[in-house]
């Protein structure tokens, strides 16, 4: 028995229905996943980024292998492509550890410790720290090489910024034996908490204001890099580290 006309035309208005479900369907799965997109990238420039350790210039506070996440919000977030920062909510303080852009190459992100304000007055004497002719306790410091003291000819950008008398008495500065060094306004001296492993601000200088991107908040992954067996970021693990803070 044939169908009518009419009957045979109704299933058309099914098929138009199920292809507008389906159109709305994509439609609210690329508006959704183009909000999480720009969420992401929102958090990611102002709020908070990850970052690795890739050298053992901050041991043993921070080891190779070490995922950060860093706090940009902190310090005044950058907008991108552009010298505007947001309001800050907190200023570098000396102790802080603070990711930056590399003074002499800006693709490149450091982290080290603040350890001179704008002001200070710094120095080294037989690898002790002096602020304001104050000795720093630090006890995160660590020596790994205390009889590897040298000079090295990247030390002399300090003559520019020493008191006239240093100047004049003859200056020659080694690694553990240098200063002092008076810290120019909006910018910082900083170190690596592993003093004798460390290319810092006594090899290339200060650390301008607009160069600081945050300051580290927790490690939320970490796995030992020198490990051979195979997978080490699966197999070698250092979970008593996961979600330790940064201090």
């Amino acid at each position: 028995m044939k169908q009518s006309g009419k009957d045979a035309a109704e299933p058309r208005p099914r098929r138009r229905a199920q292809t507008q479900n389906t159109g709305r369907w994509l439609w609210e799965w690329v508006k959704s996943i183009s909000v999480a997109i720009l969420l992401f990238l929102i958090i990611r420039t102002f709020v908070v980024e990850a970052f690795k350790i890739p050298t053992g210039s901050m041991e043993d506070t921070l080891l190779v292998g070490d995922f950060l996440l860093v706090n940009k919000a902190v310090y005044g977030a950058q907008v991108p492509f552009t010298g505007i920062r947001l309001p800050a909510f907190d200023t570098p303080e000396r102790g802080d550890v603070i990711v930056f852009e590399y003074p002499l190459d800006r693709s490149k992100n450091y982290v080290k410790r603040v350890v001179g304000l704008p002001g200070d007055t710094v120095e080294m004497r037989n690898g002790e720290l002096y602020v304001n002719s104050n000795i720093q306790v630090e006890s995160y410091v660590q020596h790994t090489q205390p009889n590897g003291d040298y000079y090295d000819p990247s030390f002399e950008w300090q003559r520019d910024f020493l008191p006239e008398k240093a100047r004049r008495n003859g200056y020659r500065p080694t690694r553990d034996d240098w200063g002092p060094i008076i810290v120019p306004p909006d910018r910082y001296f900083v170190m690596g908490d592993n003093r004798d492993n460390s290319q810092d601000s006594r090899y290339w200088g200060f650390v301008d204001r607009s160069l600081i991107k945050g300051r580290p908040l927790i490690i939320y992954y970490s796995f030992d890099r020198s490990k051979l067996r195979p997978l080490p970021w699966l197999t070698e693990v250092r979970w008593d580290r996961v979600g330790n803070r940064v201090e």
